[in-house]
C-alpha cells in the first residue's frame, strides 16, 4: 500500500494533536479536525478517520499514563465503563439527531468550568468536594463524545473544577477514553466500514510517538501551570462555538 506525501503531514498532525490531549486531557479531536478541514478535506472523512485513530492513541496514551502513574484506578472503572456505554448509544442515536441544537447548551457550561478552573489556578477557588455522580458524568461525556461534543473537555473540566488533581485527572481520563473511543468507532465501524487508511495511519503513527512524551510532562510540570493552561484552552473552545452559534442565528 502506498501513502502519499500528505501521509507525513497526518503524522505531524497526530503528533501534534497528541501532544496537547496527553498533556491537557482534551483536544487530540479539536486539534486535528481543525487542521485537516482546513485542508480541505471532507468533513465525514475527517470524522471517521480520527475515532479510528483514537483507538491506538487512547490505547497508547493510556499506557503511557498508567506507566507514568498519573491514573486512578478506582476513578478509571467509575468513568470508563459508563462512558462506554454513553458513547456507544450516541454513536447509534445522537449523530441522527441535529448536533448543532444541543451544542451551545455544551458550550456554555464548559465556559462555567473554564472560570471555576482559572480561578482555582489563581488560588481563589478550592473545592473540597470530589464529583458523586461520576458514572453519570461518564455516561453523557462519552454520550455527548460521539456526537462531537467531547470526552476529554466534559469529563476533565468538571474533575478539575470540582478539586480533582490535575495529573491523575488527566491521566485517568485519558486512559479511560481508551474504552469510550473504541466502543464508539466499533459502533462506527459496523455502519460505515473502514475507510481513508492512510489518514489514520498517519494520524496513529504520529500519535502513538507523542503519547509517553506527553505523560511525562503531565506528570512534570506544576499542578498550576497545567490547570491554567486547560482553563485557557477550554475558555478558548467554548467561546469560539458560542460565538459561531451565536453568529448562525444572526444569519451570519
Amino acid at each position: 500500500m502506498e501513502f502519499g506525501s500528505e501521509f507525513y503531514w497526518f503524522i505531524l498532525i497526530g503528533l501534534g494533536a497528541q501532544l496537547v490531549d496527553g498533556a491537557l486531557g482534551m483536544a487530540f479531536g479539536l486539534v486535528s479536525s481543525s487542521v485537516m478541514l482546513s485542508m480541505g478535506l471532507p468533513p465525514a472523512a475527517v470524522s471517521a478517520s480520527i475515532h479510528t485513530a483514537e483507538v491506538f492513541t487512547t490505547g497508547a496514551s493510556g499506557v503511557s499514563h498508567l506507566v507514568a502513574g498519573n491514573v486512578d484506578r478506582r476513578l478509571f472503572l467509575r468513568l470508563a465503563l459508563p462512558g462506554a456505554v454513553g458513547g456507544a448509544l450516541g454513536a447509534y442515536v445522537l449523530t441522527q439527531l441535529p448536533g448543532e441544537l444541543i451544542r451551545p447548551f455544551i458550550y456554555v457550561y464548559l465556559l462555567v468550568l473554564a472560570v471555576f478552573i482559572l480561578l482555582r489556578a489563581a488560588g481563589k477557588f478550592m473545592p473540597t468536594h470530589e464529583v458523586k455522580r461520576v458514572p453519570l458524568l461518564g455516561f453523557f461525556a462519552g454520550l455527548l463524545d460521539a456526537s462531537g461534543g467531547g470526552w476529554g473537555p466534559v469529563a476533565t473540566s468538571t474533575l478539575l473544577a470540582r478539586g480533582g488533581q490535575a495529573r491523575t485527572t488527566i491521566g485517568t481520563v485519558n486512559a479511560a477514553e481508551f474504552i469510550v473511543t473504541t466502543a464508539i468507532s466499533a459502533t462506527f465501524l459496523l455502519s460505515m466500514g473502514l475507510q481513508y487508511v492512510s489518514i489514520v495511519a498517519g494520524l496513529l503513527v504520529g500519535g502513538m510517538m507523542a503519547a509517553p512524551i506527553a505523560a511525562l510532562l503531565v506528570k512534570r510540570v506544576r499542578e498550576r501551570w497545567v490547570l491554567i493552561a486547560v482553563g485557557t484552552l477550554v475558555l478558548a473552545i467554548s467561546l469560539f462555538h458560542i460565538g459561531t452559534a451565536v453568529w448562525k442565528l444572526h444569519g451570519g
